[in-house]
């Protein structure tokens, strides 16, 4: 008895991978502005069924990377229609597009959330999220002394994610995906040194006691501190 397509199942990754395709190329500028694709098109480039190219254009229309219409096709949308928060827009165009010019970009937004999130946790931070951030700060010390990055990273992103929860503000918390997008990207693309800045694992062990002393003008100094040094070591990168 012949199968419906349907009913057959999509290998696992198979939509994943035909949408980070799709989101880089869109990222990099290789499928431009304007240009206008196929449904079949996707189908034959990628070797997928038309229900596993549909998923996946209408994911990227969800972040207004392409507006799909009836006898136009698949057109890709302008930068400035992009949802620019949503962490995988964020992580093509750091694999895909102006690496630099995104992350010091996002530096600036971190420069002026952060440091209001960490005056906000001094105030509302509960006893385990206090444990949790001085903890993540002890493992940095720890992996930033080993050189192992990727246990760095796991504990740094690990700190700002609680932090932006401690805020007690549900705005400042939908945005750590941002935040951990940011923080992967340096560290996925070359752009840390091998062994972390000791200054910066300091500041945060700052934030951490200022937040447990509920001190949110040393708090908030101390995470602005952190985004400026980070600012910093990219613009010396660019430089």
């Amino acid at each position: 008895m012949p199968v419906s397509p349907s009913s057959v199942p999509v290998p696992a990754g198979q939509h994943a991978s035909v949408l980070d395709a799709l989101g880089g190329r869109i990222a990099a500028g290789a499928l431009a502005h304007g240009q206008v694709l196929t449904l079949d098109a996707v189908c034959a480039e990628y070797a997928v069924s038309r229900s596993v190219a549909r998923e996946a254009v209408r994911v990227l229309e969800s972040m207004g990377l392409v507006a799909s219409r009836r006898r136009v096709g698949i057109t890709i949308q302008p930068r400035t229609r992009w949802n620019v928060f949503d962490p995988r827009v964020i992580r093509w165009r750091l694999d895909e597009g102006d690496r630099t010019e995104q992350l010091l970009s996002l530096s600036e937004l971190r420069r002026g959330v952060e440091p209001a999130a960490a005056a906000l946790a001094a105030q509302r931070a509960d006893a385990t999220q206090c444990r949790v951030l001085a903890a993540a700060a002890s493992d940095m010390v720890v992996h930033g002394r080993a050189g192992d990055l990727e246990a760095y990273l796991q504990a740094d992103t690990i700190f700002h994610r609680v932090l932006l929860e401690a805020s007690g503000n549900e705005m400042l918390r939908s945005l750590h995906g941002v935040v951990a997008e940011v923080l992967s990207g340096r560290t996925h693309h070359g752009m840390m040194p091998a062994r972390p800045n000791p200054e910066a694992i300091a500041l945060h062990d700052e934030v951490a006691r200022a937040v447990r002393l509920g001190d949110a003008t040393a708090a908030e100094q101390a995470m602005r501190a952190i985004i400026d040094e980070a600012a910093e070591a990219l613009e010396d990168e660019q430089s």
